[in-house]
């Protein structure tokens, strides 16, 4: 037995353990043992038996545990001493061995020796022994002098398990054998024992490797850590399947930092192809380890080793795979998929909790996402991380949704990998329902329509992918959105509503109750949005399943209640409920639980029941001609979605329609019996000849009748039914949509309407207007009105007949409703007070009197007063200045027709109307009528009274009803492409205000209007280039003088108009933020390979940067011929559009360089004046802020305007300008002086501050540019002695105190480090902001003089930053050793010019303190330089001069 010890001791391996385990196991075998029969106590009287009698324990046999008669420090103390005291002490410590060797060859009681022994039974010894003892073994390890040779014998012992672990007992003899090796107080061998464990791992099987493993952390000393972790970084690489003990025991191991990241490294080159069972394990690991100087680095690489997918996919292609050959396999496979699911739950388990606990992890794991550029790059497990942060860090909520909207807006977090994150992860999304919940609930409130996209796709995804209470919860979130929040939030949540019913009817049936409830809160909804919420109650109740159910009953008593109230509001909320129900009704096709079902005819029952309907609700409108004019309206829509039963469309031809010929169309000559307050005759026939029998329109004796009908009794207007002229455009809408649905878009049964005239009366001049009573003015206008609804009813009817005759008409129709605007606008002026007839009639807001802002008294006011009040003139153009971008877009637009305005008032002498505050009266243009835009050159035949072609006349779109047509076009891409809330709110004005005029267009969605509007870019390039050769042509004409005497000035101003606004529309089209999403880049490449073709016809597809970059190009050419600076401005908010699409940001030079030439233009209008007024200094303060924001060096550009442009405006006339600048004159100085001072300040923002560690040369560079700012800023400062106007003394106040904060937070910084090595570069910085400084103390020095509350509101906080200015000098140089340097003068107040204040009382004068910085160590320098180097004041100090100093 001893010579196998000590071969055990030597360092023979493992592989010896094994051979020699039989012999072993055989002569332990063939040991006698003597036991006790009756108490299974084992009688042992050799060394070891009586050594353990002695020190308190007793040995049994059988199932009973050993007992200890004493403690267990006792018993080893007292074995420790025999032994030390024992006369052959070293031989007895082998004999001890040797007999517990003999001992524990018998299994059970090796058991008892592994197993906690008992207390004695004894009454004397009870006290004595604690209630729970170690092991024998545990209790011999325990002594040192034994401990090694009781290793030996351990691991001599456990390859005789390594087969049979378990025993029949059920316990595991090799776990026990470990454990008896934890936590020991004290390890003699340490090297030993870890070479030994580490043989034991190399043979031992997989089971007991894994008990070792795990067990070696509380096994070994602190110093042995990094030796068996590198052991283990080893035996990782080779043995994947112990991956999870070994990570799980190096996760508890104390190693350090350099041996850590080594581990790490070794761990993080399996992730990608370790088990999905063991990745939570590795995940935990590696956060474990992370420290801060390197988690962002080791969490990048981990988002990248990472594919969820995959363990995700291959589970499901194995499954698919299995159930095609059988199908126990297949349920095998399945199994597989729900383990895979489980392990992907653990590890975002894994994830939560180092996010939670962890502060540098989780904001190591933010910014790894955030620095993710690509799109293509982001994974599922980025958004999922992102919520997890979201719902377990309160405070870091704001942070998360700060990077979501980021992400979102940028399109690299797409609504496709939210749909994956819920369609493979739906467990670990089901945990976050509340954050997402609460996501879902902020991005609705967003202003980025991608963002409030994203937010609505959330709550669908969710809703398919959760179960009944979640559900349920969003059902109710939604409703609370559509009861309680603003308009965007109303109309997206019932769009959600609408797609969920749609997709889930059967899952939403349930929830009807909650819907209903809406309609209690009708009151605070626009019709537009009680049109969707009777859509999502009709599916709801005429679906399927539930027909007949509660919901009809409910609806019908509500709808039957609104359409017998008076009150016109909830008429019409009948009447929209109404016809709702009968478009559920009559579908010929239903979209139930995403499907689309063909349903059955009509049954008789049915159509009675609908019918009857139709019937209540014309009877109840016909006596109000508006909601008799809506029905009409409502019908016309349903008949235009083409999903109406043909038994209720024939119905309708044959009930509704028919009325309009006997109501509205009579024949030529007119009657006598006809009632009439002004001469009849009809005028605007597209016809040759007027002849009789001819069919004329009936519009001014209706529109006597009705203002006749205002006198007359109720008795008598019973007598007959009044037909209302309001209702003849919605009439004809129904109309021409039946004879359309009925007849295959085939409109030539009622073509004779396009040409035919209309009865009206001939229009006076305005100028006998005055002679004309109140109400014949007010009728006259009202038949303009009527007249210019109609025809733009007929457009929208046959704008896409493609017979050419009747295009030719359609053009004609243009004109005349270009020719009646004109003329509607000198009658409005003459009729103050005037309300226009309704004409469209789904709106809350149709009573009272428009905005009529005229044109012509707000000049006249302001010419009156002019010279007085320029100042403040200028104050308020310069203020407002500086709007938001879409602002600024609105404005120029409004200029562009105030040339044209103004040549008319000055014809008339007398004020015009703005049109456009009249739109609400008009009726709208359907989209299709866009599609005008694609006809070119257009022949009208006239034929003779044989249908013979006499003459052939040339048709062509002229620039009024170009022009005409495109401001349509640029206020409907407006109204759906930009968001809601990116627009200014209208002040005071109803739900429905902003839909007026929107109705038909309000039901398509921005997708749909996109893709209307990238098919007309082909035409509208066709009329941009027309512009553009027209303006280049004229200039040719004219040697390029653009006021030349033959240039048509109305001419001119119509084609400069209609430039902006084919511009606009191009930008109104390319800003849609819709095209940021994946989904949608085929359709932008789309639009802009419409404009590569123009440049390049012919050219195969390229990618998406190639195509931004030839577009570009394209756009760019116009640039040459642009008219005035409104278009300027639009081409290059076009330009920027396109540039900032290309992920290759190489367009600023070009931008840059564009703007600089806009801004070195003469702006003269045809007249010959220059351009100018407020709007032309809006469009010239955004021009000026991008050429500064796209220059490479802003310092640069506002020196060399300082410097070269301002002094040869100084140097001009009182009317002259800078012949380099020459956009730069005394009236837009206050502009180019507000941009310089804000860029001014911005960039020196950008200056990061100074810090100890940097270098000297980085130092020097950054003081050379504030050098180069404070000079800057001196300069500009100091113009103000030339241009002391309010305006410009305000911008100075303002930014100069901007200017000096952030000097004081990151400009000192910067001198404190770098005022010894270069105090040359820091003395010239401060005498120069000296300089500067005294000027804005003269500069509040006079607004207190003039006790301009404006100016002096400014004074305060500037006062406050210098005298902070003052503290930080004398810091800074104590921190350099110059207390001395500091230097105390009085200076005297001064004005602007520098002159001497002597009003002041010396009360109210107070001293100023006075800074100078000089180095210590030359006193004869420093007073030499006293002089110059002052620096400022305190704030409640008064002004002083420097004169005073010597």
């Amino acid at each position: 037995m001893t010579s196998r010890r000590k071969l055990s001791k030597s360092t023979a391996h493992g592989e010896n353990l094994l051979e020699e385990s039989p012999k072993m196991k055989k002569s332990r075998i063939s040991g006698k043992k003597k036991t006790d029969p009756q108490d299974g106590i084992v009688e042992s009287n050799n060394v070891f038996g009586q050594l353990l009698k002695a020190a308190g324990i007793t040995l049994k046999a059988g199932e009973k545990q050993n007992e200890i008669a004493t403690d267990g420090a006792v018993f080893q103390k007292k074995l420790h001493q025999a032994l030390r005291k024992h006369p052959s002490c070293p031989q007895i410590v082998e004999e001890l061995v040797s007999g517990l060797e003999s001992h524990i060859e018998n299994r059970d009681q090796f058991r008892n020796c592994l197993l906690p022994c008992v207390p004695a039974q004894s009454q004397e010894m009870s006290n004595a022994v604690h209630s729970y003892c170690e092991s024998l073994i545990k209790l011999l390890l325990g002594i040192e002098i034994l401990q090694p040779a009781v290793i030996r014998l351990l691991f001599e012992k456990l390859p005789e398990f390594f087969h049979e672990s378990v025993g029949s007992d059920g316990l595991n003899l090799p776990r026990l054998i470990i454990n008896q090796l934890k936590w020991l107080d004290r390890i003699v061998d340490s090297k030993d024992l870890v070479l030994t464990v580490m043989q034991i791992i190399c043979v031992s099987p997989l089971s007991i490797q894994h008990d070792i493993i795990t067990s070696l952390p509380e096994i070994l000393e602190d110093s042995q850590h990094s030796e068996v972790a590198r052991e283990l970084s080893s035996l990782l690489k080779e043995k994947t399947e112990l991956t999870v003990p070994i990570l799980d025991a190096l996760s508890s191991l104390n190693l350090d930092l350099e041996l850590l990241s080594e581990v790490r490294q070794s761990v993080m080159v399996t992730v990608a192809a370790v088990r999905m069972e063991d990745l939570p394990v590795i995940v935990k690991f590696i956060l474990r380890s992370i420290k801060s100087t390197d988690a962002v680095e080791v969490i990048s690489d981990l988002r990248k080793k990472l594919d969820l997918d995959s363990c995700v996919s291959l589970p499901w292609i194995q499954a698919s795979q299995s159930k095609l050959k059988s199908q126990p396999q297949g349920s095998l496979s399945a199994n597989q998929v729900n383990i895979s699911q489980d392990c992907v739950k653990l590890l975002f388990d894994v994830i939560k909790s180092a996010v939670k606990f962890q502060k540098i992890i989780l904001e190591a794991w933010v910014k790894a996402i955030e620095n993710v550029a690509s799109a293509s790059d982001h994974k599922v497990l980025d958004l999922i991380v992102l919520l997890i942060i979201c719902a377990t860090n309160a405070k870091n909520k704001k942070q998360i949704e700060r990077v979501l909207r980021n992400k979102i807006r940028s399109g690299s977090i797409r609504q496709q990998l939210l749909q994956n994150a819920f369609r493979h992860h739906s467990q670990v999304m089901r945990d976050l329902f509340p954050a997402i919940l609460s996501l879902a609930e902020i991005f609705l409130h967003a202003l980025d329509p991608c963002i409030v996209s994203f937010g609505s796709s959330m709550y669908k995804q969710a809703y398919a992918a959760f179960d009944t209470y979640c559900q349920q919860e969003i059902v109710g979130a939604l409703v609370t959105h559509a009861c309680g929040g603003n308009d965007v939030e109303v109309d997206v949540s019932l769009d959600v509503l609408i797609d969920l019913v749609s997709v889930h009817t059967s899952s939403v049936v349930p929830y009807a109750v909650f819907l209903k409830s809406i309609l209690d809160y009708m009151d605070n909804l626009s019709l537009q949005q009680i049109r969707k919420l009777f859509h999502i109650l009709c599916m709801l109740a005429f679906c399927q399943e539930r027909r007949g159910s509660h919901i009809q009953d409910d609806m019908h008593m509500v709808i039957r209640k609104q359409l017998s109230s008076t009150i016109a509001k909830y008429k019409r909320i009948g009447i929209i409920g109404a016809v709702t129900i009968v478009s559920n009704m009559a579908a010929k096709r239903s979209k139930e639980n995403g499907h689309l079902l063909e349903r059955a005819p009509l049954s008789k029952e049915q159509c009675r029941q609908i019918t009857s309907l139709l019937d209540l609700v014309s009877s109840c409108c016909k006596e109000f001609p508006q909601a008799l004019a809506l029905y009409y309206d409502e019908l016309a829509s349903l008949i235009q979605k083409g999903n109406l039963d043909l038994q209720i469309l024939d119905w309708i031809e044959n009930s509704v329609v028919k009325d309009f010929e006997a109501d509205y169309v009579t024949e030529f000559p007119p009657s006598r019996d006809s009632v009439s307050l002004l001469p009849v005759k009809a005028l605007y026939s597209l016809e040759d000849e007027e002849s009789e029998g001819m069919i004329v329109i009936n519009l001014l004796p209706l529109l006597s009748q009705s203002y006749l009908s205002m006198d007359e009794t109720s008795a008598v207007s019973k007598e007959k039914r009044l037909v209302s002229p309001v209702c003849l455009p919605p009439f004809f809408r129904l109309l021409r949509l039946c004879v359309s649905e009925m007849n295959n878009g085939n409109l030539e049964e009622i073509d004779a309407l396009l040409g035919c005239p209309l009865y009206l009366t001939d229009f006076p001049e305005e100028r006998k207007l005055s002679s004309l009573s109140n109400q014949e003015r007010g009728l006259l206008c009202s038949l303009l009105f009527h007249t210019l609804n109609w025809f733009r009813e007929v457009v929208n009817a046959f704008c896409q007949q493609e017979d050419p005759e009747m295009k030719g008409r359609v053009l004609a129709r243009l004109q005349n409703i270009t020719e009646l605007q004109c003329l509607i606008e000198k009658y409005l002026a003459a009729c103050p007070g005037y309300v226009p007839p309704p004409a469209n009639f789904d709106s809350e807001t149709l009573e009272g009197v428009p905005d009529i802002s005229t044109v012509g008294p707000t000049k006249k006011t302001n010419k009156g007063k002019k010279r007085k009040k320029s100042d403040s003139s200028k104050n308020s153009s310069t203020n407002n200045s500086q709007q938001d971008e879409n602002t600024e877009d609105n404005q120029p637009e409004t200029e562009t027709s105030q040339p044209e305005k103004d040549s008319k008032e000055s014809e008339l002498g007398g004020p015009l109307v703005q049109l456009q505050n009249y739109s609400a009266y008009f009726r709208e243009l359907d989209f299709e009528v866009f599609t005008i835009l694609h006809n070119g050159l257009l022949t009208k035949s006239v034929l003779d009274t044989e249908m013979h072609t006499k003459t052939r006349e040339v048709v062509q779109i002229g620039p009024a009803e170009l022009l005409f047509l495109l401001e349509d076009l640029c206020h409907k891409l407006e109204r759906i492409l930009i968001p809601t809330s990116a627009k200014r709110a209208p002040f005071l004005k109803g739900k429905g205000s902003r839909n007026v005029g929107f109705s038909h267009l309000c039901q398509r969605s921005s997708q749909e209007v996109i893709e209307c509007a990238v098919q007309l870019l082909k035409p509208l390039c066709n009329h941009m280039e027309n512009m553009h050769n027209f303006f280049q042509a004229l200039l040719a004409e004219n040697h390029g003088v653009v006021d030349a005497p033959g240039v048509n000035i109305q001419e001119h101003q119509l084609m400069s108009s209609c430039y902006q606004r084919l511009l606009q529309v191009f930008h109104l089209i390319f800003a849609w933020s819709g095209f940021s999403q994946h989904e949608n880049h085929s359709l932008l490449k789309t639009g802009l390979q419409v404009l590569v073709h123009r440049l390049k016809p012919g050219e195969e597809e390229l990618p998406l940067e190639e195509l931004l970059r030839q577009s570009f190009q394209y756009l760019q050419n116009f640039q040459h011929s642009i008219p005035n600076i409104y278009c300027a401005l639009s081409l290059t908010q076009l330009l920027l559009v396109i540039a900032e699409k290309s992920m290759m940001n190489l367009k600023n030079d070009k931008i840059a360089s564009i703007t600089k030439q806009f801004l070195c233009q003469s702006w003269i209008e045809p007249s010959g004046a220059r351009q100018k007024g407020r709007q032309f200094n809006d469009a010239l303060h955004t021009l000026f802020c991008i050429y500064l924001e796209h220059t490479d060096n802003i310092l640069k550009v506002i020196e060399d305007i300082s410097s070269i442009g301002i002094p040869e405006l100084i140097r001009s006339s009182k009317d002259g300008y800078s012949s380099t600048y020459p956009t730069l004159t005394r009236q837009t100085f206050p502009v180019f002086f507000r941009v310089m001072m804000a860029q001014l300040e911005g960039s020196v923002r950008s200056i990061p501050a100074g810090r100890l560690s940097e270098s000297s040369e980085v130092h020097l560079e950054k003081l050379l540019h504030w050098n180069m700012a404070v000079r800057d800023f001196h300069i500009l400062v100091n113009l103000v002695k030339v241009f002391d106007s309010r305006p410009v003394l305000n911008v100075c106040l303002k930014y100069g105190r901007m200017f000096m904060e952030t000097f004081l937070k990151l400009g000192m910084p910067l001198l404190d480090c770098s005022f010894k090595k270069h105090r040359e570069d820091v003395q010239s910085l401060l005498k120069t902001l000296q300089l500067s400084t005294r000027q804005l103390h003269h500069i509040c020095g006079h607004s207190k003089i003039h006790q301009d509350t404006g100016l002096t509101s400014h004074v305060p906080l500037l006062k406050k930053s210098l005298e902070q200015f003052v503290y930080r000098v004398k810091a800074m140089l104590a921190l350099n050793h110059c207390q001395e340097a500091f230097w105390v003068g009085i200076l005297k107040n001064r004005d602007l010019q520098g002159e001497e204040i002597l009003s002041q009382t010396s009360q109210e004068s107070k001293e100023e303190e006075e800074v100078s910085m000089f180095p210590r160590d030359d006193p004869t320098e420093e007073e030499g330089e006293e002089e110059d180097s002052e620096s400022e004041s305190k704030t409640d100090t008064r002004d002083s001069d420097e004169d005073s100093s010597d």
